[in-house]
């Protein structure tokens, strides 16, 4: 079985590998939390995560203050390459350094599917690993109480 940390970082693999120019991806909560992450030594994750979410919380209001709508995703452009961020619901986002060759036009195609995948993973109901099991020492009886 396949848990769910391990479905992200593949997703987070798979858009690094399908994307020309992609240098690292995080999956941050928006107050800049690390989730996961696929870097390599050009970032630390942690601290692309945090400037990650202060770039889309920045954006976030520039939008709500000029009523443009929801942010979708920003581009910051420099000389030596890109960082661009997606959003993921109000909770989260994807966070994408990429060098000068970056093909900004495919990273958004491809962020947009990765983006419902990497939802769904976040938001899916965790199966209760600690429920106990039938006949186990923690039943209640009818009334609520401990049975005995």
């Amino acid at each position: 079985m396949t848990t769910r940390k391990a479905q992200l970082e593949a997703e987070v693999r798979t858009l690094r590998d399908r994307v020309v120019g992609v240098t690292d991806i995080v999956v941050a909560s928006v107050d800049g939390l690390l989730i996961t992450a696929e870097t390599d030594d050009t970032a630390e994750p942690e601290s692309l995560a945090a400037l990650t979410a202060a770039t889309l919380n920045i954006a976030r209001r520039a939008g709500h203050m000029t009523r443009r709508g929801g942010l979708q995703h920003t581009v910051s452009r420099f000389t030596d390459g890109y960082l661009v961020t997606h959003t993921l619901g109000e909770m989260a986002l994807i966070g994408v350094l990429g060098d000068a060759g970056l093909d900004v036009a495919r990273l958004h195609t491809e962020a947009q599917a990765s983006a419902q995948r990497i939802t769904t993973l976040l938001t899916a109901p965790v199966a209760d690993a600690a429920a106990p099991a039938a006949g186990s020492a923690g039943r209640t009886d009818a009334s609520g109480g401990a049975a005995r």
